[in-house]
C-alpha cells in the first residue's frame, strides 16, 4: 500500500482544484459557459461549477460528454435540455423542460420541478428530490425519472417507453395515453387517465423498482408501490367506441 506524505497530500489537492472549473454567471455570460461546455473540455476536467444561475434558462443544454456539472442555485426553463453523458446537478429548483428530450447521463433536481420535467427523454436518469408539476414524463420515449415527492396532472401522457417512479401521489388523468412505459406509484393516485389501469406488481417490478429507489438515493420499500401500465385499448381504432375510453 502506498504511503502517503504530507507532499502527496498536497499534491493531491492541488490536482484536484485543477480538476475544478468555476464559472460565475454574475460575472461571465451563459453564452460563454455553454460554449465552453460543448468545445472547451477536456479529459483532465472532472467538474464544472456554475455560480450565481439565478433562474437563468438553458443552462448545461446539449452536453455530450462525461463531464460532471454542478449549478449551484435554481435553474430556469430547459436546464440540462438533451443531455448525454453528462452527469448535472442542479442546487435548487428547475423551470420547464428540465433534461428535456435526454439522451443518456445522469440529472439531479435537489429541490422542485416545474412542467414537462424528463418530456421526450430517450435515456438516461433523471431525478427530482422534491415535487413535479404536470407533464412529468410527457411523451417518454425510454428514459427513467425517479420523483421523490408527487407529481402533477399528466404525467407520463403519451409515454411511449421508459419509467417513472413516483414517491409521492400522482395528480389527474396519470398516464394518459400511455403506449409501453411503465409507471410505478406509492402514494394516492387522484385519477388515471385514458387507457391506463392498475396491474399486480411482479418480481421484476420490485426488482426494478429497488433499483431505481437505490441509484436515486432513496430508501422506500418497493412493496409500497403500484403499477400503472397501458390497457392496450388505444392501440386500434374502434368505431364503436363513440370516442369514449
Amino acid at each position: 500500500m502506498e504511503r502517503m506524505t504530507a507532499a502527496s497530500v498536497k499534491a493531491n489537492e492541488t490536482d484536484q482544484q485543477a480538476k475544478l472549473i468555476t464559472f460565475d454567471l454574475a460575472q461571465t455570460p451563459l453564452r460563454e459557459v455553454n460554449h465552453y461546455l460543448h468545445h472547451g473540455l477536456s479529459g483532465e476536467q472532472q467538474t464544472i461549477r456554475i455560480l450565481n444561475p439565478d433562474g437563468i434558462h438553458n443552462i448545461a443544454v446539449g452536453l455530450d460528454a462525461p463531464v460532471e456539472v454542478e449549478i449551484m442555485g435554481h435553474a430556469g426553463y430547459y436546464a440540462a435540455g438533451m443531455n448525454k453523458q453528462a452527469t448535472v446537478t442542479v442546487y435548487g429548483n428547475v423551470g420547464t423542460g428540465v433534461a428535456e428530450n435526454m439522451m443518456s447521463g445522469r440529472v439531479h433536481v435537489k429541490g422542485f420541478a416545474s412542467v414537462s420535467a424528463g418530456a421526450s427523454a430517450h435515456g438516461g436518469l433523471l431525478i427530482i428530490d422534491g415535487n413535479a408539476s404536470l407533464r412529468c414524463g410527457i411523451s417518454l420515449k425510454g428514459g427513467d425519472i425517479v420523483v421523490g415527492g408527487s407529481v402533477g396532472s399528466f404525467a407520463a401522457f403519451m409515454a411511449q417507453a421508459g419509467r417513472l417512479v413516483v414517491c409521492g401521489d400522482a395528480g389527474d388523468a396519470l398516464g394518459d395515453s400511455l403506449y409501453e412505459a411503465v409507471i410505478y406509484v406509492r402514494g394516492a393516485i387522484k385519477s388515471l387517465g385514458a387507457d391506463a389501469q392498475v396491474e399486480p406488481m411482479s418480481e421484476a417490478d420490485y426488482q426494478a423498482v429497488a433499483e431505481l429507489l437505490e441509484n436515486a438515493g432513496f430508501a422506500y420499500s418497493p412493496q409500497e408501490f403500484k403499477r400503472v401500465a397501458s390497457a392496450r385499448q388505444l392501440y386500434h381504432w374502434n368505431a364503436d367506441a363513440h370516442q369514449e375510453y
